[in-house]
This record gives C-alpha cells, structure tokens and sequence, in this order.
C-alpha cells in the first residue's frame, strides 16, 4: 500500500485499517477511504498509484479554513512590533525624552571654590574696595547686594582679630576682552568665609581644598580666548524669567551674562566644542556639559583639571542666554551713551606700537640715500 500525503491537516494512517476515533469527513476523505479499502483482484490489471487517484491540490495552495481561524493563526505569527518607518521614529522619540530624564537632579551651571589669601580693605572716595594677595598676585574681591552682610562680617572679622589671612568662598570672575592675546581681568566675588567653625551651611568650604573649585557648565572655545573655557550661564527658573522679561535690554545683557574660566585639562574625555563657521547645522555639533573639580593657578590666571565629579551630559540643564537682538541693542545704546560723553568704550586691539630701542632716530622721508660707491679698478 502507498501510503498518501496529509491533507487538510489531518494526519493519514499509516496502513488501510480504519480510523478509531470518528473523524467528520469531507467529500475527498470519503472518496480516499474508499479506495483505501479497495483491493485489487488477481485477475486485475496492475494497481493504479493512489496519489494518481485522490488527486491532492498542490503544495502551493492554501488549505481551506473557516475567516475567523483564519484570523487567529494571523494573529499568532504577526511579530509583536513590525520593524517600519513609523515604529522607528517612535521609537527615536522615546529615546530623546529618555535623554532629557536621564539629567540627574540637582544638576546646575555652578563655579564655587574656596581661596586663601591675605584680605585687605581701603577706602577711596567714601567707597571701601577690597582685595586679596595669593602668593604675589593682588586680585579684587567683589560682592553681590545679597552678599552684602558677609562682606560687613568679614572687614568686622578682620577689624577685631587683627588677622588678615582669611579662608573664604567664591566665585570666579573673569573679564575678556577682543583680543585675543590680551590677558583677562581676574576677580572674586565673596560668598561666605570660613572661621574655623563650619556650619551645615558652609558645604563648599568643607568639600574643597585651599584654592579648589567646582565647575559645571558648557566645555568649548571662545573666540577671545587661545586657551578653552568652561562657560557658566544663568541657570534656568520661572522668577528669573519673568524677571528678564521685564528689564531693559541692557540690564539683560548684565544679569545674563555668562562667564567663561580658562581651563587646562589635559585628556580631556570629550573634546571642546569649537564653532566652525564654514559647517552645516547638522555637522555643527554642541558643546558637552561637564563636572569637574580644578585648582585656580594664580601664574597662569587659569584652572588646571583635577578630576570628574560627574559624567558628561550631551544635554545640559536649562540655562538663561542672551538673544542676539537684546545683546545688539545694549551694545547700541552703550556706544551712544560714550559718543555723547566723549569717551571710546572699545579698547585697543591689535599689537603694540612698535618702540625703538636705544637712540634710534627715524631718518626723516626727504633726506637722499646714500648709494654705495663701486670700487675702483685695479690698473693695468
């Protein structure tokens, strides 16, 4: 007996015996049982194959199934999500608002440190001006109207124990200027200043070493400086929005200002961001937000890398920056304000006039030159 192909999907016994257990049975699964159960006679011609016989459709064909089993076997072999366009760019999304979560809290552009130096306090014009010696280098210490009573708590402090050398918190103020040769001017505005008796408060000073500073912000170059910075903005809350709004646009430009500190940081992890001009947006790039602790080097008027308090983040926290309209107009109404006062507010750039040395005199335009005579020739 040949045995036949399953059809239908129903399994075919092996030899011509009778199913056991009753079987609903189509037009084709009677007409191949009968034949099944045929045997031919010895007088007969040879037996026909039975797969000539029952004539199965072709492998090609699909078998025929109820609409609703139908559905359900789609249902089981669809993949849970098909690999297109649209389930791509889904996908894209998440991962960008995954980003903007993954900013850990507490993050913000921050540069604090603490310094120790030998203050001292001089009154010039019924105005008192404060300064502090580290090493042989005299830098100005500044302070904010909130920081006013630390400052009085200070020069009392100085007043009363005689003691000039003082440990105190700051935070660093750097002033560039176009060119780019030309030095910045250093400064330090008091936060606080250290007794001896650290409160809960005082966190930096008891975090941070003598001449040690955190800095958090944008890590790139600027075009007025050789050396890269990490630039510190205004970091971002709903008060100081409102605030802006409504403010002049140079009182903007003031309160928004960033402030770029010079850093040498030697194997870097990321590289600085440097704006190239001639790229498109999309080569452009970003600056990378970094946290670090550096030492303030007072021989360089700059910070040298120490080590990472935080990984760089390719998204930084939100910050406050100056629109270009609002930077153009104060600088607008300040060059106005010069002009009518007579005054240039831009400094000189390019290199120093050149200074003759010794006696040199300039020979005046008029005077002939002096050819040099040929010599003589020798007789014959």
């Amino acid at each position: 007996m040949v045995n036949t192909p399953p059809t239908n999907g129903d399994n075919s016994p092996e030899s011509g015996e009778p199913l056991k257990k009753p079987v609903k049975r189509t037009k084709k699964s009677a007409q191949l049982l009968e034949i099944k159960s045929k045997k031919p006679d010895d007088d007969a011609s040879p037996a026909i194959p039975v797969t000539q016989l029952t004539e199965p459709s072709p492998p090609e064909a699909t078998p025929e199934k109820p609409p609703e089993v139908l559905a359900q076997v789609n249902t089981k072999e669809a993949p849970p999500e098909a690999n297109t366009p649209e389930t791509a760019s889904k996908e894209t999304v998440k991962e960008e608002k995954k980003q903007e979560i993954e900013i850990p809290p507490g993050t913000i552009f921050q540069a604090v440190g603490v310094i120790r130096g030998n203050v001292t306090f001089t009154t010039e014009d019924e105005k008192t001006i404060a300064t502090i010696t580290i090493g042989t280098k005299e830098y100005p210490l500044f302070y904010a109207p909130k920081k006013q009573r630390a400052y009085d708590a200070l020069k009392k402090e100085i007043e009363a124990t005689g003691d000039r050398t003082q440990r105190v918190v700051v935070y660093p103020r750097f002033t560039h200027f176009p060119g780019r040769d030309q030095q910045p001017n250093v400064g330090f505005q008091l936060v606080g200043f250290d007794k001896g008796r650290q409160s809960g408060e005082d966190v930096a000073s008891k975090e941070l070493q003598d001449l040690e500073f955190k800095l958090c912000g944008l890590w790139q170059f600027i075009p007025v400086c050789r050396t890269p910075c990490i630039s510190i903005f205004r970091n971002f809350t709903k008060e100081r929005l409102e605030h802006v709004k409504q403010s002049e646009p140079a009182k903007k430009v003031k309160f928004m200002k960033a402030s770029h500190l010079p850093l040498f940081w030697r194997d870097a992890p990321v590289p600085p961001f440097r704006f190239n001009p001639k790229a498109t947006k999309e080569e452009q790039g970003k600056p990378v937000f970094v946290q670090i602790k550096a030492r303030f080097q007072p021989s360089r008027n700059a910070f040298e890398f120490d080590s990472l308090l935080g990984v760089p983040l390719e998204k930084p926290p939100k910050f406050l920056k100056v629109s270009k309209d609002d930077k153009a107009t104060a600088m607008a109404e300040k060059k106005a304000a010069d002009i009518a006062a007579g005054r240039t507010s831009r400094p000189p750039q390019g290199k120093p006039p050149f200074k003759p040395k010794g006696d040199f005199k300039p020979r005046a335009s008029s005077a002939p030159l002096d050819m040099p005579k040929p010599k003589p020739k020798p007789k014959q």
